[in-house]
């Protein structure tokens, strides 16, 4: 078995005085190798969970307002010739890459290049809180987009908040957010989707949808669909209909996109909602929650229809899985 988060740090284990090297060290390993400065390296502080799935990496990160340089003498010494997707959830952020400037307020998306030098800032949000992003790391070779495609898009700020852009981001968003251990294929499977939706979000800001194999864009697509899934299981009117409206196919199509991954859209949503509410059985903190009403959270309304199908599921009841979870 793979943990999927292969690396998780915390400044908070260390002296103040040691944080702000540590994370020097951090990002050149984990990212790629930058001149760091920071006003205020006594109070600086920083985290990061890097998920490795295949491939791709995805990073969540957390840290105090700094700046980062990528010099030219950096990048003749090493080059990964990788490509990075910020998605930046808190903060603001700024950039500057081949001869373009870019400021992006939280939601918004960046892509940046280890091959060309970058100065780059972060700078904490209005409520004093530290920056927050997730940043995806690919590789030229495994992105399957023409180079002089993707450089139209270097320091320029994507929209997050609809279309492609939104998609990615809840995407990601609903990866960091599950930091359990899984197999192996699944991780594969998690970095495939990851680079078809990365793929197909950048080349819809290129306006190079045609650059982009079919197959990229069926599995595009398809990761598309599971994270609108994911980000309304708690909507009682979601079904198969309103999934296929929401992006604009017929429902044949859906069906024939879930029969190709040996389920059907009725029961990929109803064994998500399964999911949601084994884990929220599972959670200390929700101990006080009826069980009916969590499964109502899920969309789940009928207790006894609910019984039955979490026992299906897991092999007990929902009240022996919460008194098995407690122990």
């Amino acid at each position: 078995m793979l943990r999927m988060f292969d690396v998780v740090l915390d400044s908070a284990d260390l002296p103040a005085a040691d944080r702000f090297e540590w994370w020097l060290d951090v990002t050149a390993s984990t990212l790629t190798p930058t001149v760091l400065t920071c006003d205020d390296t006594d109070d600086f502080r920083a985290g990061i969970r890097a998920l490795r799935l295949g491939d791709v990496q995805v990073a969540s990160v957390t840290y105090s307002s700094l700046r980062s340089r990528r010099t030219p003498a950096l990048v003749r010494r090493a080059d990964a010739e990788t490509y990075y997707l910020a998605v930046t959830l808190k903060g603001a952020q700024s950039i500057s890459q081949v001869r373009r400037d870019a400021t992006l307020e939280a939601g918004e998306l960046l892509l940046y290049d280890s091959s060309h030098p970058f100065d780059a800032h972060a700078h904490r949000g209005a409520a004093g809180d530290g920056v927050e992003a997730i940043i995806v790391s690919v590789a030229r070779t495994v992105l399957p987009l023409p180079a002089a495609r993707a450089e139209r898009l270097l320091a320029v700020p994507l929209p997050g908040g609809a279309g492609m852009g939104r998609l990615l981001r809840e995407f990601l968003t609903g990866v960091v957010s599950e930091p359990a251990c899984s197999g192996e294929q699944d991780a594969l499977r998690l970095g495939t989707a990851a680079v078809d939706l990365v793929t197909a979000c950048l080349a819809h800001y290129a306006d190079a949808a045609d650059a982009v194999p079919p197959e990229s864009r069926t599995h595009a697509l398809t990761a598309g669909i599971h994270a609108f899934i994911e980000h309304n299981l708690g909507d009682r009117q979601l079904s198969p209909t309103a999934v296929a409206a929401a992006h604009h196919i017929s429902l044949r199509y859906l069906h024939l996109l879930f029969q190709r991954q040996g389920t059907s859209v009725a029961a990929w949503i109803k064994q998500r909602r399964l999911d949601r509410c084994r884990r929220d059985l599972g959670d200390p903190s929700l101990a006080h929650v009826p069980i009916a009403a969590i499964a109502s959270r899920w969309g789940l309304t009928l207790p006894a229809e609910f019984s039955r199908a979490f026992r299906a599921a897991y092999g007990m009841t929902p009240s022996d899985y919460r008194y098995a979870a407690r122990r």
